[in-house]
């Protein structure tokens, strides 16, 4: 159980006194980016929702519920006859519909069925009528009520408050990453309010954030944010794009008044608008705010991945701040064994996905196996290519390590005892964060004691340590490969070899590194790390090689493979924690 401690003064002075050592990827809109058609087969398309494969789209005049494929570029009829669902919003593996016609909140169920979770009396003789809705992480559930100038909130049992209230026409809504900050447009004032949360369910007085003016036109509409924290919201003739702070960063006009927009595809680059005009998507270089998976086991759909249901076993502390640069918070999910006092050995999860992809919730399984075998794990998020350049990434990567140790009483964490692992990219980093700790330029907070971000066993799946040489390093070179590198480092390896050296993990191993393990599939590359395993051993690091019957890359995220490698990691990690 989580300690009843304050963040430790190393730690508050290291959030908020960070030194910035990164490039940003530049403008938010992908360059060269224009906002393509998908469909006006609409009467009025309003606040859609991604799935992690589809988008939902509630056409609201025409009532009916479609979805859209962007790999088959299919739109097809969900519910026919949905009435007038003026919003969806998907998480916790479940799609939220706010029905208007029928003053309810509720949700589609695996056999398309629509089931009401908690609302309004239709029969009242002015029924409430929910507008646009958010659902926070933990089940719970924000809806505006427009007439009545108030945001209600449904706990995860099914009971009803109100949440805030005299606000003029409030329409759109969307919580800030890390749920601390409800945001609220006031169609009637022409404003965008934020309000910070006690407690899920209960706000603080709302704050003026930002204003919409277009002249005498409607005021804002739906909302969405990107991982940054930047604010999106549908106006007159314009979605507009604040910082966290309230800056005006942009304005994507669109042929129609838009009426809502949210994050999708594969790679949660696309913003999705819907409105007058029907639905429309444009490429950015911000990344939308991942879904937490499915906490029950009954709401899961690929039977081949491992569970991501949340025992009871366990404690769980979802998006903690474990650093900030400017208005960027990073985040990371903290699992603990119920009922431990004694302090456990901690291991921090980095996910894969090229450098360019990929969320805090795609290993959630990894990281709720290793708790439930008596670990702390700690599920980070690090910046992406298209977002932040290198070294940025590595820099997060560090400065959670830093977090985990400073807050160690805070979590029950023994500060001696902290281990990583990593896929992919996320191999790689974990590789970097073993070998590269000495290097200044690998952490952010350049006054801190890189023992401070020092681990004491690391674990690489399918990650590259070298970047400078082999297949990284040569796919670099060719301009038609689509390297990923070179969008993460923003240069090929010839136009800058310094910086590709310093994410070179193999080049920076020393005596003084921690153990460093590597799990393969056998169809993977199996002795792709071999040299790396050679410099280990002769500077008399402890190291080995687990390889993987007839696996591929990302096997450690699937069955049959999954059980046998956590079985493995838990024995390195019992061996040097």
């Amino acid at each position: 159980m989580i300690r009843p401690q304050p963040i430790l003064s190393i730690s508050l002075s290291f959030l908020l006194s960070l030194a910035s050592l990164t490039a940003l990827a530049g403008p938010l809109i992908e360059p060269g980016a224009e906002l393509e058609l998908i469909s006006a087969d609409f009467n009025l398309a309003d606040g859609p929702a991604w799935n992690g494969s589809a988008l939902f789209i509630p056409d609201v005049k025409g009532e009916k519920l479609y979805q859209y494929n962007p790999k088959t570029e299919e739109l097809t009829v969900v519910l026919p006859e949905a009435g007038r669902i003026s919003a969806s919003f998907y998480n916790n593996g479940r799609l939220y519909l706010s029905e208007n016609t029928k003053s309810r909140i509720s949700w589609l169920n695996p056999k398309n069925k629509v089931e009401g979770i908690a609302g309004q009396d239709p029969n009242a003789k002015s029924p409430a009528r929910p507008n646009d809705l958010v659902a926070d992480d933990q089940g719970g559930i924000y809806y505006t009520l427009t007439r009545q100038g108030q945001v209600i909130y449904i706990n995860p049992e099914g009971n009803q408050t109100v949440a805030a209230e005299g606000i003029a026409g409030p329409n759109g809504l969307i919580l800030s990453p890390d749920q601390q900050t409800l945001y609220v447009s006031s169609t009637g004032t022409k404003k965008i309010w934020s309000f910070d949360l006690i407690e899920p369910g209960k706000t603080k007085p709302g704050i003026h954030f930002a204003s919409m003016d277009s002249g005498p036109d409607k005021g804002p509409d739906g909302m969405s944010i990107d991982r940054a924290g930047n604010v999106y919201c549908a106006g007159a003739k314009h979605v507009w794009i604040w910082s966290p702070s309230g800056k005006l960063l942009e304005k994507i006009e669109t042929p129609e008044r838009p009426i809502n927009c949210a994050f999708g595809d594969s790679d949660m680059r696309s913003l999705y608008i819907t409105g007058f005009s029907g639905l429309h998507r444009i490429r950015m270089n911000a990344y939308g705010v991942a879904q937490n998976p499915a906490p029950i086991a009954a709401l899961q759909k690929k039977v081949a991945r491992p569970s991501t249901e949340i025992s009871e076993t366990l404690d769980s502390y979802l998006n903690v701040v474990y650093a900030q640069d400017g208005d960027r918070k990073l985040l990371c999910d903290i699992f603990r064994p119920k009922g431990i006092s004694k302090d456990l050995p901690a291991i921090l999860i980095v996910h894969g996905g090229g450098w360019r992809n990929g969320d805090k919730n795609k290993f959630r399984a990894l990281t709720l196996e290793l708790a439930n075998r008596g670990f702390v794990t700690v599920a980070i998020e690090y910046r992406l290519g298209h977002e932040a350049k290198f070294p940025a990434g590595i820099q997060d990567c560090n400065a959670a390590t830093a977090f985990v140790k400073a807050n160690a009483i805070r979590f029950g964490i023994d500060p001696k005892r902290i281990g990583a692992v990593g896929g992919s990219a996320g191999g790689h980093l974990v590789g970097l964060m073993a070998t590269g700790w000495e290097n200044p330029k690998t952490q952010r907070n350049v006054g801190l004691d890189p023992r401070a971000s020092r681990l004491d066993v690391a674990i690489v799946m399918g990650g590259p340590m070298q970047t400078t040489t082999g297949s990284v390093a040569e796919r670099s070179r060719d301009p038609n490969s689509g390297s990923n590198s070179n969008v993460w480092l923003a240069a090929t390896i010839d136009e800058n070899p310094s910086l590709y050296a310093l994410a070179d993990a193999h080049i920076q191993i020393d005596k003084n590194d921690p153990p460093i393990y590597f799990q393969e599939g056998e169809r993977d590359n199996p002795e792709g790390n071999r040299l790396s395993i050679e410099s280990l051993e002769n500077h008399g690091v402890e190291t080995g090689l687990y390889v993987y019957k007839d696996g591929k890359h990302g096997c450690w995220n699937l069955h049959p493979w999954f059980n046998d490698m956590v079985e493995d990691m838990v024995s390195i990690f019992e061996k040097h924690l």
